[in-house]
């Protein structure tokens, strides 16, 4: 009878350490699918991003790029519109070209004019910049230049960057007679590669001299 008992015993335990190692080892099966499962999440949303912005890439560029132009075509315009005789009592237009344009303007709200020039660059629209110095005032010193817009395209494009109107509303046909001048219209040709599509976004603005009427 003891003997039995033992056996009864020893069956029951080993059954118990059976059905905990088995229990056991579903657990860590269970841990290991949902590891697996997981990661493969994971490496779909990574591999789903870089493809975004594999795909998009150049469009997102080229939304920045325009966002930009515009920008730098509304700071350029806005500067044309003030143009006004210099701090020494120079006429308020210096020089006119198709892809450049000096005048002066107060771009800071001091007492003081400065000289600006606006002219394409190695496919960015620039800013020129110089504060008059002295008693009298003269510009003599040394220009500061910034970037107003990067990807131009202007000069690929053979497109002017500006055009220039008298009192009439006629075009100027001599760019050297800058006091007939009274109208501008400013474009930039915008495009990130050129060599790929969709195809360069045009941005345009007009200027009318407010202190030459």
């Amino acid at each position: 009878m003891k003997m039995q008992k033992n056996k009864k015993h020893s069956s029951a335990t080993n059954y118990v350490l059976r059905s905990a190692c088995c229990s056991s080892g579903m657990t860590l099966i269970e841990t290991v699918v949902w590891v697996a499962i997981t990661t493969s999440a994971m490496l779909a949303i990574v591999t789903s991003v870089q493809y975004f912005y594999r795909t998009n890439n150049y469009a997102v560029e080229q939304a920045a790029a325009i966002s930009s132009a515009q920008r730098g075509i509304e700071s350029m315009v806005k500067t044309m519109r003030e143009a006004a005789y210099s701090s020494e009592g120079a006429y308020p237009v210096i020089a006119l070209a198709t892809s450049s344009i000096s005048f002066y303007a107060d771009i800071d709200e001091d007492p003081f004019i400065e000289k600006v020039r606006y002219f394409i660059q190695e496919g960015s629209m620039m800013r020129g910049i110089v504060d008059p110095s002295g008693d009298p005032p003269t510009y003599t010193g040394t220009e500061s230049v910034s970037s107003l817009s990067d990807y131009v395209r202007n000069t690929d494009q053979e497109v002017d960057a500006f055009q220039y109107y008298n009192a009439s509303g006629t075009p100027m046909a001599d760019l050297t007679k800058v006091g007939d001048m009274r109208f501008v219209q400013a474009t930039i040709v915008v495009n990130v590669n050129p060599y790929r599509l969709p195809n360069q976004f045009t941005l345009r603005s007009t200027a009318s001299l407010r202190n030459l009427r």
